[in-house]
């Protein structure tokens, strides 16, 4: 049985997990619609993910998708993470703040969080899905047997063939495009930042799994070419961003709104790890000679820190409005009515026979 057929979905979209951004009735609201609602809880505790769970299975009886981080272990490192922090002591400064004293690593990854194991185990998600790398074998056993279907990032082919033999049910293929943060594996190894087109046909023809298109796709034409390429089925982050659903605050709406939606960037200050967001100041900053950066997300907690001291001044130009290269196509609907308007040209693009907009 394929896949979106043992999820009863009756569109083959999936809407990204965007943790920080994907909330219940997001979720909810997608899946309700016949696609994949997704939710995002790599950066929340057990406590809060089953939370977020428990209010999406409010909204919806229908599937939808748990997302983790599976980044490696954190490896602190207290005299590049001093230099971190002087060399961002002046923008700390221009806002009338000083840096953190030190610096935490802010999320566990999911092979060491035995607790989110657990709590998702126990509520049995219909899919759970992995960014930045793969669980370790007995982390996967327990959730195939609890029955959830499992699905990968991965950025290249040798990224979706250890999917493939660590027993993985689908990759999605995440091209150089996509907003957020790359799922790379080792974000210090090469990476030929392969684009959807390519990564989409290469995964189809040689990664042995069934492929989930992402990056840059916007609309039900994007769709349509993603299914063309052999993908089941494309995942959109950035176009669900303006749905008033979303956790975005007012902020991210007008950035991504504005005129820098035509040039997002990929930055590793943020973070620790490259992500492709929308430009602003601390971007701009990455333009600079500047140290090593930390592990992610230990990079992160200077990042957030920095992002607070200016928002309390109201300057917005240091936060992580992660947005992939489609942002301009962004539409502010109703997911609801996103949906809608995304299977009518999804149809418009297909023949008669396959209408995914019926019910």
């Amino acid at each position: 049985m394929s896949l979106l057929k043992a999820l009863n979905l009756r569109l083959p979209i999936i809407q990204a997990p965007m943790a920080g951004v994907s909330t219940p009735d997001l979720a909810a609201a997608v899946s309700n619609a016949g696609g994949l609602g997704s939710l995002g809880v790599g950066a929340t505790h057990a406590d809060g993910a089953a939370r977020m769970i428990d209010a999406t299975r409010a909204r919806t009886n229908r599937a939808f998708s748990i997302n983790l981080f599976v980044h490696g272990t954190v490896k602190a490192d207290p005299v590049r993470e001093a230099a971190w922090l002087d060399a961002m002591r002046p923008l700390f400064a221009a806002q009338k703040a000083v840096p953190p004293d030190r610096l935490r690593p802010l999320y566990l990854s999911f092979n060491e969080d035995d607790a989110m194991l657990d709590m998702l185990v126990a509520r049995a998600p219909a899919v759970v899905s992995f960014h930045f790398g793969i669980p370790h074998a007995d982390r996967i056993a327990r959730l195939k047997s609890a029955g959830c279907h499992l699905l990968a990032t991965a950025t290249s082919l040798d990224e979706a063939e250890a999917a493939r033999a660590a027993g993985i049910d689908a990759v999605v293929a995440q091209g150089i495009e996509a907003g957020g943060h790359r799922g790379v594996f080792d974000p210090d190894a090469p990476d030929a930042g392969l684009g959807t087109l390519a990564l989409t046909r290469l995964l189809v023809a040689k990664s042995g799994l069934p492929v989930i298109a992402a990056g840059g796709i916007m609309d039900g034409a994007g769709v349509r070419a993603a299914l063309e390429l052999g993908a089941i089925a494309a995942q959109l982050g950035t176009a669900f961003i303006a749905c008033p659903e979303s956790a975005a605050n007012e902020e991210y709406r007008a950035a991504l709104a504005g005129p820098g939606a035509n040039q997002t960037t990929m930055t590793r200050v943020i973070s620790g790890r490259p992500a492709r967001c929308l430009g602003n100041r601390f971007t701009a900053w990455d333009a600079g000679n500047l140290p090593p950066v930390p592990d992610y997300p230990i990079t992160y907690d200077a990042g957030k820190a920095l992002h607070a001291a200016a928002a309390a001044n109201g300057d917005h130009g240091y936060g992580a409005h992660w947005a992939g290269q489609g942002a301009p196509l962004a539409r502010r609907l109703p997911a609801a009515e996103l949906m809608t308007q995304l299977a009518v040209e999804l149809r418009d693009h297909l023949p008669e026979a396959h209408d995914y907009s019926a019910e």
